[in-house]
This record gives structure tokens, C-alpha cells and sequence, in this order.
């Protein structure tokens, strides 16, 4: 079960209350329009982000990974998208975490959903993976403020070591880019998540304090 502390709806227009509720520990979900959940919600504070030792290597080990930032609903939307996605969840989460119909509809029917927009990762070397154009694709909301990275899925046999972290990484330096407040990247609940813990400016919603935390160590601790 998703850990949650509270939910709520809120009006999906309104800009103003869909960050405020960013704020206090809620992330939009990909359930119904505007319903928000109180979690363990991780945020990079992008005007304490630099690039790590660590993140500087991936980059290199990814430096042929392009990223394509475009507004949903997708206009070229092929049915190899929800199959890659299908595939990647059942092989990382288990069969029925995320259907095809489902990643269809994020897809193209943002009046519906709460992701509004979405990365989209190649080659820039022009080479292919197993005939894809596109290796991985991450769904995102995004609004003047804060960019919520959300649903990635990408390739998972592919020569593009790290490729996961190359795309988490490279939306966090377009937001950085654009002048964006805040990456989220969703909840931290258990030891699967840990690595979304290697960035600097780092701050989670301590759920018993109901407040913001930098200590790093005690989220390790919890999880």
C-alpha cells in the first residue's frame, strides 16, 4: 500500500493551491484529477543544487542521453510508448503496478490526469536501441514554481549504463535552468528508494514534525 499520512483535492487550475499543498508534504497523484496525497515527499531545494562527484560521473557515463521537454498531450503518441512503459513497470514492480491503458491516458489525455507534461530521452549519437527512437520517457507536473518527476520508465536492455539516473539527472539540471524553485521526486518510504538520496539540497517531509528536514541521516535511518 502507498504510504500516506493525509489526502485531499484541490483545484488543478489553481496554480497558488496545488503548490502550497506541494509544500506541506502532498503530491498530486496519478488516481484522479487533483487528488493529493500526504507522504514522505522528497524535494531538491535547486538554490543549494550542485552536481556531485558522483552525479558528474553518471553524466559522463550518459553523455550521449538528449532530453526533449514537451507539454502533454503528446501529438505523436504511438502505442510503442504504453508498451515500453507496460513492460518496464512489470519488470521493476510487478505485473499490474502500471497498466498500458493507464500510461496511454497520461498520456494523452492531460485534461483527465495531473501530469501536464514529459521528458523524452534518445541517443545523441544516433544509435538505436532495439529499433526505439526514444530509450525512456518520464511524466511529469510542472508548474512557474516546481517540476514533480514522477513516472519515468525507460529501456531496461539497453548499452546505456545508469541510464535511469542519466534521465532523473538531466530534468533536474533543465529545472535548475529554467529557474525552478523545487524538484520533487516523490516519496522515500523504503530501502528501493535510497537512491534518490545522492543530490545536494536534498529536504524531506518529516511526517511526525510535519515540517520540512535536512537531516539526511534520519530519513536513512527510517527507511
Amino acid at each position: 500500500m502507498y504510504f500516506k499520512t493525509a489526502e485531499k483535492v484541490v483545484d488543478f487550475e489553481n496554480e497558488q493551491e496545488v503548490s502550497s499543498a506541494y509544500e506541506s508534504g502532498f503530491v498530486l497523484t496519478r488516481l484522479s484529477k487533483g487528488l493529493m496525497n500526504q507522504t514522505r515527499s522528497l524535494r531538491i531545494n535547486l538554490s543549494a543544487f550542485k552536481l556531485s562527484s558522483e552525479n558528474k560521473r553518471i553524466l559522463r557515463k550518459t553523455e550521449h542521453l538528449k532530453s526533449y521537454y514537451e507539454q502533454l498531450p503528446l501529438q505523436d503518441y504511438s502505442w510503442e510508448i504504453h508498451k515500453l512503459g507496460r513492460d518496464y513497470y512489470d519488470k521493476k514492480f510487478g505485473t499490474g503496478v502500471m497498466s498500458a491503458s493507464k500510461i496511454r491516458d497520461m498520456f494523452v489525455n492531460p485534461e483527465e490526469n495531473n501530469m501536464n507534461s514529459v521528458f523524452r530521452y534518445k541517443n545523441e549519437d544516433g544509435q538505436q536501441t532495439n529499433g526505439k527512437r526514444f530509450l525512456g520517457y518520464a511524466l511529469c507536473y510542472k508548474n512557474t514554481t516546481l517540476l514533480h518527476y514522477a513516472y519515468p520508465f525507460y529501456e531496461l536492455e539497453t548499452e546505456i549504463s545508469n541510464l535511469g539516473m542519466g534521465m532523473m539527472l538531466h530534468a533536474i539540471t533543465w529545472a535548475s535552468e529554467n529557474n525552478l524553485k523545487y524538484v520533487y521526486l516523490g516519496s522515500v518510504v523504503e530501502q528501493n528508494s535510497k537512491y534518490k538520496l545522492q543530490f545536494e539540497g536534498l529536504e524531506w517531509w518529516d511526517t511526525d514534525e510535519l515540517a520540512w528536514s535536512l537531516d539526511i541521516d534520519k530519513l536513512k535511518q527510517i527507511i
